[in-house]
């Protein structure tokens, strides 16, 4: 395949994971690690979870991210482009027609129940991946109470992520120097 049609397929693969995925950046996540993984063979499971855990931590949304270190990854910056172009361009026309559309019917009570009724599919449609997910990291049952305590902290307590993950910091660094000092005896 030349390199033009890479280009244009990279393109096609993230149009189409930005154009029928509904509920976000982490919905989309699956969707990109079944092609790019499974279906594309352009990434390993191991390499995959590893860019992941980068495109978490850089700003910006998480489906862009990845897709942008995939295209990288595959094709080089105009890889990125490409790809990138391909998961903003769906959400970019959808919400240019909302604007257009949506200033009539937005008092509508059957509009309003509409979107009332999709969040909690919404919701499901981002905790299903985020079990998988949590699989390929290696959340069990053993360790579940990790992310657990984390959703509730941030949610029922209202701390910070911020103040989360600056403490997940901490205690990784206190985990690595004490299995390093155990590991020495």
């Amino acid at each position: 395949m030349n390199v033009g049609k890479q280009y244009w397929e990279l393109f096609l693969v993230f149009f189409k994971i930005g154009a029928f995925t509904f509920g976000g950046g982490y919905a989309m996540i699956p969707l990109i690690r079944n092609e790019v993984v499974n279906k594309k063979l352009w990434l390993d499971d191991d390499e995959f979870m590893d860019m992941l855990a980068i495109a978490q931590s850089m700003p910006g949304p998480i489906s862009l991210n990845t897709a942008l270190f995939v295209g990288n990854k595959r094709l080089g910056f105009k890889g990125s482009l490409f790809s990138g172009a391909g998961i903003i361009l769906p959400s970019f026309l959808v919400i240019l027609l909302i604007a257009l559309v949506f200033t009539r019917f937005k008092e509508n009570p059957v509009i309003e129940s509409i979107f009332k009724g999709i969040r909690p599919a919404v919701v499901a449609l981002i905790a299903a991946p985020l079990l998988g997910l949590g699989k390929s990291a290696g959340v069990n049952l053993k360790n579940i109470w990790i992310p657990l305590s984390v959703a509730l902290s941030v949610w029922l307590l209202k701390i910070s992520p911020v103040y989360v993950i600056l403490a997940a910091i901490l205690l990784g660094i206190v985990h690595y120097v004490f299995t390093r000092k155990t590991m020495k005896k």
